[in-house]
C-alpha cells in the first residue's frame, strides 16, 4: 500500500486478507466504472430523434426482493433495480391511469396494489438511504462494517 503525505511517499505492507480486500474493492470499482461507461456509450450510439421512434420495448421484472441465506451488494443492486422498475410500472399503469379515470369521470373499480416507495426511499434517499450511508462510510477514515451497521441501526431504529 502506498501512502503519499506532505510530499513524501510511504509504503505499508498489507496482510493477505487486506490485500485481497483491496483487490476486491478495486475490481468492484473498475467494474462499476466500466458498466457506467458501457451504458453511456450505448445510450449515445442508439440515441435517435423522437420522430424516428416507431416502437418501444420494455423489460420488467416484478418479482421483488428475494430471500437468500447470504446476500451480496450486487444482489442488493439487482433487487433495488427490480423495485425501482416495479415502482415505475405501478406509477404508469395504475396511479396515472386511475387519476385519468377520475378526471374523466369514468366508472371503474379502484385497483389496490402494493406501493414500494418506502422500500425505495430506504435504499435511495439522498441523505439517509442505504446507498448514501454506504458512500459516506466508504469515504471516512477508519471506516468499518461495524460503524456502518451501527449507523443503520441508529437511523432505522424507528423504521418499520
Amino acid at each position: 500500500k502506498q501512502i503519499v503525505a506532505a510530499g513524501e511517499t510511504y509504503y505499508k505492507k498489507l496482510t493477505k486478507v487486506q490485500a485481497a480486500d483491496a483487490r476486491d474493492a478495486l475490481s468492484k470499482a473498475m467494474y462499476g466504472k466500466m458498466f457506467d461507461w458501457i451504458v453511456k456509450t450505448i445510450n449515445i450510439r442508439i440515441e435517435v430523434e423522437a420522430s424516428n421512434i416507431r416502437a418501444n420495448i420494455g423489460v420488467l421484472d416484478i418479482f421483488g426482493f428475494e430471500s437468500f441465506a447470504i446476500n451480496s451488494f450486487e444482489q442488493l443492486c439487482i433487487n433495488y433495480a427490480n423495485e425501482a422498475l416495479q415502482q415505475q410500472f405501478n406509477q404508469f399503469i395504475f396511479k396515472l391511469e386511475q387519476t385519468e379515470y377520475e378526471k374523466e369521470k369514468i366508472e371503474w373499480s379502484f385497483i389496490h396494489f402494493p406501493d414500494n416507495k418506502d422500500c425505495l426511499d430506504l435504499i435511495e434517499h439522498r441523505i439517509n438511504g442505504l446507498i448514501a450511508m454506504l458512500d459516506d462510510e466508504c469515504r471516512l477514515p477508519k471506516a468499518s462494517d461495524e460503524k456502518f451497521a451501527a449507523r443503520m441501526y441508529k437511523d432505522y431504529a424507528t423504521n418499520p
